[in-house]
This record gives structure tokens, sequence and C-alpha cells, in this order.
């Protein structure tokens, strides 16, 4: 979830022996009812949830943090929703559904009673001019390269195909919209979860900025009130399954610090809390909730000038690396870039250091001793755990190999941007995944990935990733694997820890919320279960 909110993932791992002593269950969705199957007089209908403070972008083709993915599961819906529990895709805006015979054309019909908050009628149209708004190359939106699964999707957004109807999106009257891909992709409806892949009302296609006025969206609520410490939703009556949502009002606010967000949660105001918080000040930890997450927090080594194109040098760097040191005082370490979900194949990770090989791949590679290396730039932010795993990447690399090192420190709000630059070596980052499937992480890799950082470029990675695209279950999994491996065997992610997901929400309230893969939790599904007070308060008779 191009969501990589490090600083809070970062910050989890220092909290999670205090969280994990006080995990709640959840009960299994199947075995809950939907909130409007219990008397409407039971039921509280304002939820207010504590974010942390930051700017949020409501244009989601410029978006790319978690939090703004969370507050998008109430703004927008595309064809498909993420299931509460599962992750896996539900229709959202789409009825139904065809799949040619070739499994490359996808015929969608959208909803008769699909309508923004404002009454216009969705359209196949609005998902057409939205998806090619979002492709233009001026545009350089942080997620167009997700689209490349569609035919002259890729070659459109790179600015070597101008005419925009060759791409692979048609629409046959309001509601059918076409969708030809440039391979068979059988995770494609998983993929159409991501807000990306939203609808967007005509007025807003050349806007610039949506701050100001609310957007016009088709989620199931809309924005009334938009202040720097708070945006009210309320619900979308004319959502198409509006009798589904039973809340009626959403809060959201925006918290300085930690600090702030345990005393909202000390009070009773907010009944969710997903961000910074101080768990040493929370009166009522019985909220606390932390679940693994398809989530890994990495170093990467750019690959994109000499002499570091070579992974001979590359896979020199990792081979006189202390892992272990590097991974101390994560609680779930990672030895590969991703977690491993049932069914995935195991791939062997990132452990073992052998010094002697590195020093024999320096000098096949023309460097022995690491003499006529250039000086590697490392880029962190200022925080103890980026130092501390900086240092020792640094040290290695002098004492060991030889190799001129700079640690250059960039502040956080200007981290993000200086990883998309050229002057730097090694970068880090945290990567949520948008969606349940292997391809959220590697399609990172791609040589003409957007989101690829490091500029990665390998022929053998892109004829496996090619290869997947035209394989199904098992298989394609097992090809995805390969081509993990070999990016971690060529020396360009450096996996530290999978990130474990951090929320305090109130379970014995709260229904339809679930711990899962990707840390989002569509308010539509939310629901107060039946009233009792809040802590503190005593209801009178």
């Amino acid at each position: 979830m191009k969501k990589s909110h490090f600083r809070r993932n970062l910050l989890l791992a220092a909290f999670f022996c205090i969280a994990v002593e006080s995990l709640v269950s959840q009960e299994n969705p199947e075995e809950s009812e939907f909130a409007e199957t219990r008397p409407r007089q039971l039921i509280r209908d304002e939820l207010t949830v504590a974010f942390s403070r930051g700017d949020i972008e409501l244009d989601f083709r410029k978006s790319y943090l978690a939090s703004e993915a969370q507050l998008f599961t109430a703004l927008y819906e595309g064809l498909f929703s993420y299931h509460p529990f599962t992750m896996e895709p539900v229709a959202g805006t789409a009825e139904k559904w065809e799949v040619s015979e070739d499994k490359k054309t996808w015929t969608f019909t959208i909803r008769a009673n699909a309508r923004y908050w404002n009454g216009d009628t969705v359209k196949a149209e609005d998902f057409r001019s939205a998806w090619l708004s979002l492709l233009e190359p001026k545009r350089e939106s942080p997620y167009s390269s997700l689209f490349d699964v569609i035919e002259g999707a890729r070659e459109y957004r790179m600015g070597l195909l101008k005419d925009k109807s060759k791409v692979g999106i048609e629409v046959n009257g309001d509601k059918t919209l076409i969708v030809r891909l440039a391979t068979p992709a059988s995770f494609f409806p998983s993929m159409l979860c991501h807000h990306s892949f939203s609808p967007i009302h005509p007025s807003l296609i050349n806007r610039k900025d949506w701050s100001g006025t609310p957007p016009i969206s088709n989620g199931p609520f809309y924005i009334t009130q938009q202040k720097d410490d708070r945006i009210v939703l309320s619900k979308n009556n004319l959502y198409w399954d509006a009798s589904r949502v039973s809340l009626n009002r959403i809060i959201l606010r925006f918290s300085q610090d930690g600090d702030e967000a345990a005393a909202m949660w000390n009070s009773g105001e907010a009944r969710w809390v997903s961000g910074e918080v101080n768990l040493d000040t929370l009166t009522d930890r019985s909220g606390i909730m932390v679940n693994a997450m398809f989530a890994t927090h990495y170093y990467f080594i750019r690959s994109a000038e000499k002499p570091w194109n070579d992974y001979r040098l590359r896979r020199a760097l990792i081979l006189v690396l202390p892992w272990e040191q590097m991974r101390e005082g994560h609680y779930l370490p990672a030895k590969t870039l991703i977690y491993p979900i049932p069914g995935y194949p195991k791939v062997d990770g990132l452990e073992a250091a052998d010094e002697d090989e590195a020093k024999r791949l320096l000098a096949e590679a023309g460097y022995p001793g690491g003499k006529g290396l250039p000086e590697m730039v490392i880029r962190l932010t200022p925080s103890m755990d980026a130092t501390r795993i900086g240092s020792l990447i640094a040290s290695s690399w002098k004492e060991k190999l030889g190799v001129p090192v700079r640690v250059e420190v960039i502040p956080f709000n200007r981290y993000f941007q200086a990883l998309k630059g050229d002057d730097y070596d090694v970068g880090f980052s945290t990567w949520i995944g948008d969606f349940a499937d292997p391809y959220t992480f590697l399609q990172m890799w791609r040589r003409d990935s957007n989101l690829n950082d490091a500029r990665y470029n390998d022929a053998d990675y892109e004829d496996l990733m090619e290869k997947s695209m035209s394989e199904d279950g098992d298989k394609r999994w097992a090809t995805l694997a390969e081509a993990e491996k070999l990016l971690l065997d060529r020396g360009s992610v450096l996996p530290i820890s999978f990130s474990p997901a951090l929320n305090i929400v109130d379970s014995g309230e709260i229904e339809g919320w679930f711990p899962n893969a990707l840390d989002i939790h569509p308010f539509k599904y939310l629901s107060f279960k039946a009233y009792r007070p809040l802590p503190g308060v005593v209801l009178a008779k």
C-alpha cells in the first residue's frame, strides 16, 4: 500500500512485546451478524477514529500512504472491494463480469443503482477516463505501473504510445466496461480492489487540486467537513449497498503525537486508534491488537549506474553483512522479501555470510580489494534503528571489502521524495502489500515500474515475471518464488523484518473489524454492537 508508513512500522517493533501480552481474539465473520439484522435502536451510529497527523491527499491518483488507503475505503469504490476478513475481492461497483476464453478480455457490467453522493449515475466512462487520466505520463501517479497488465497501458504511461484509444480500456454504453489485458492475469480481480482503479466523477477529472471542496465520490461515505485536525464523513444514502452500512457518521481525528492518541482512547472519544500511540499511557490495554501483516521493512542497493549494475558486486556486498545483528530487535526478522503466506513456496533467504566468496566476486568484477570502486552513499532517516543498521552496513563494506562509504541523513518529511533521486546508492523503505498476492511486491522491481526506486533492471527477472503472467495457481506461485530468489541472490533487496500491524480497537463494541494481512479495514462493514457504556460512564436507568 505505496504505502510506506516506515516511521510507524519501526515503532511497532519496540511496542511489540508490550502489545502481544494484551492480544484479544476477534470473532470469525462467519459467526457474526451484520448490523442491519439487529434492532436499530440498540446501535450507535457515530464512530471516532484516531489517525496520526499528516497531509491527506484526496486525489487517489497521487496517493501512496497507508492512512489514505484506509480513508479511501469510505470514499471510493472500484469494480471490486476488499472482504474485511480475508482481503479477497468481493463485487463492488461491478454487478457481474465475464472473461473471454483466452482470459485476456474482461467485460464488466456496472450496477444500475451505482450512484455518486450527489445523485449522478456511475458510468463505465467514469472508469475509463479515470484510468487513462491516472496513466498520463505527465501525472507520474505512484501506482500507474499497476496498470501495466492492461494492453497498451505501459506504453501509454511511458509516452511511447500517444493514442490513448489504443489502450485496452473500452466502453459499450453507460454500463459496460471492457478491459483487454496484455497477458492473462488470474489475480486481476484482487488488483482491482486497490483504490487507484476507482472511478472519478467527470467534474474532477481535470481538477488539479481536490482540496477545499469535498470530492464527489461513489463510496459508502462522503466528506461533510475537513479541518486540520479532523475529517468528518457522513453516510452516502445513495450508495448501492447502503442497507449494509450501519454507521451514519465517522470522525477521523488526526492526533499530534502518540500521547494525544492515547488520551483520545483513554477518554473513550476514539474507539479505534490507527497510527502512533503511546502504549505506556494507556489506562485500558484490552484493545491492543497486533497481527502479522503482508509488509516488509527492507534496504535496497540501487543498480542503475555502473559499477553497481553488475550483480556480482551487489552479491559481494550482501555476503559480508552481519544479518543477525542487522535484524536484532525486530520481532519478526525477515530473510525474504515476501511474508510466507499459505501456499507460497519456501524461498531460501539471506542469512549466511561468506567473506572469501565476496572477495572473489569483487576481484572477478575487476575491483580486487575494492580498488577503483566509487564512494557508496547510504541514504537514511534520523531514526535510531536506521542509524544502527546503516552503521553496520557501512562498517562491513569498508572493513571487509575496502569499499568507500558515506552515510547521508535525510529528514523524515523529505525522505520519500529523496528516494526518487539518482544521487545515492542505498536506501530503505517499508512496503505494505496492496492486495493479497506476491505480485504486489515483485512488480515493484520490474524495469519499467515507477515504484522501482532501486532501478533494478534484470533480463532474467523480467523473463520470469512475464512467464508468471500466463500461469495460474501453484505453477504461477512457483515462478514468482523463483523470481524472488533471483532478486535476493543478486543483491538488490536486503530484507530486515516483517512489519506487524498495531491497532487499538474496542472489539467489545466494534463489529466488522478484523485483523488481516493488509491492515485495511473497510469502513462500510463497521458497526457498534449492542450498546454498552464507555469506560468510566454509568448508564442511567
